[in-house]
């Protein structure tokens, strides 16, 4: 009788638990250097999006870049990688949940350069730009795009 109750706490408990795991959003580590303002700025979207952010402090972000697939000529200042895809730069965070939605065949989103105006990258201006689906042969596409004003 003990032992059936004792299963019966543990079912339960790993049925309440489940929504918490699942209300955390998905996990997204992200790639930055320790200076980088707009990089934790970026982490900050994210996390209010709905993300769960592990921030790792590195040298050189192209690293990890280049070990997701993501050609320099799309790189910024911070990599994130979530479910296998690489995030380069200042993407939206509703760019990725639509990535995470499709699954498309990709190394994953790029947001090259700073554009103004882009999450963590808020100022005086907002600059139109686009981001990009990077397929696996490095090849891109536009995936999103983001008006200016």
């Amino acid at each position: 009788m003990l032992k059936t109750l004792l299963v019966r706490i543990a079912a339960v408990s790993v049925l309440a638990a489940a929504p918490l795991a699942y209300a955390a959003g998905p996990v997204i580590n992200v790639y930055k250097t320790k200076t980088c303002g707009c990089c934790s700025a970026w982490v900050d979207h994210l996390k209010s999006n709905g993300f769960k952010v592990i921030a790792h402090d590195v040298q050189d972000p192209g690293t990890i870049r280049a070990k997701f697939g993501i050609a320099e000529k799309y790189g910024s200042c911070h990599t994130g990688v979530i479910n296998g895809y690489a995030i380069e730069g200042h993407v939206p965070a509703d760019s990725i949940k639509k990535l995470l939605k499709e699954k498309p065949k990709a190394s994953g989103l790029a947001a090259p350069g700073m554009p103004m105006g882009s999450p963590g990258m808020e100022g005086h201006r907002k600059d139109a730009y686009d981001v990009l689906l990077v397929d696996k042969k490095g090849n891109s596409s536009i995936y999103t795009s983001h008006p200016g004003e």
